[in-house]
């Protein structure tokens, strides 16, 4: 039965019906659901706002960013993978290393360092490999950040898991980062609307 179309007055045009080639396998299309909802729940900016309220402004009197936070977490990870070398070699943890944690080009990564370097969390200093380049640390701003961080992120995981057992968090630590690992792996892909527009009107 035909439904009317409430902004013209006219008949509703029906629901084409979807081709059985695109639907493709159910599990996959419950995962893809699952991402876009989570891609929605954490866009939301409440991990900010708590670290935030627990954490004073930046030296520049600039409210902290999130684009400060993946500086000082891909540092702190740089700085942690570095360390158990450091007895054998100098370490250090440069510009390109931060571009290549956080897949980002090194111009974008240099402009993110030096915000995080002006808002006191993050301090630069010469290499001692190579004194024409810059050998990056947290600051103790910077550390108090991190653990705010990481504080506020297992928090927020253990309160919407309270109800799963240690075998089902295991497990799905284990998939999961079996997962992340072959995303990261896997050729770029882009989700563009335009791209998605262009394919259905080509088919």
């Amino acid at each position: 039965m035909a439904t009317q179309n409430p902004a013209t007055g006219r008949p509703a045009e029906p629901d084409a019906p979807v081709p059985p080639e695109s639907q493709g396998d159910p599990v996959l299309a419950d995962i893809a659901t699952a991402l876009l909802h989570l891609r929605r729940v954490w866009a939301k900016p409440d991990l900010m706002k708590q670290i935030r309220a627990q954490t004073s402004a930046g030296r520049d009197g600039r409210p902290l960013q999130l684009s400060n936070l993946m500086v000082v977490n891909a540092v702190a990870a740089l700085t942690a993978a570095a360390e158990p070398d450091c007895d054998a070699r100098p370490c250090e943890v440069t510009v390109g290393a931060v571009a290549e944690r956080l897949e980002i080009d090194p111009s974008t990564a240099s402009r993110l360092v030096g915000h995080a370097i002006d808002a006191g969390l993050v301090s630069r200093r010469p290499s001692p490999v190579d004194a024409r380049r810059a050998n990056l640390g947290l600051t103790e701003a910077g550390l108090r950040v991190k653990r705010v961080s990481d504080r506020s992120r297992r928090a927020y995981l253990d309160a919407f898991m309270a109800g799963w057992t240690a075998d089902e968090r295991t497990e799905f630590a284990r998939l999961l980062t079996r997962f992340a690992d072959a995303a990261a792996q896997a050729p770029e892909y882009s989700d563009g609307i335009g791209r998605i527009f262009e394919e259905a009107a080509a088919d």
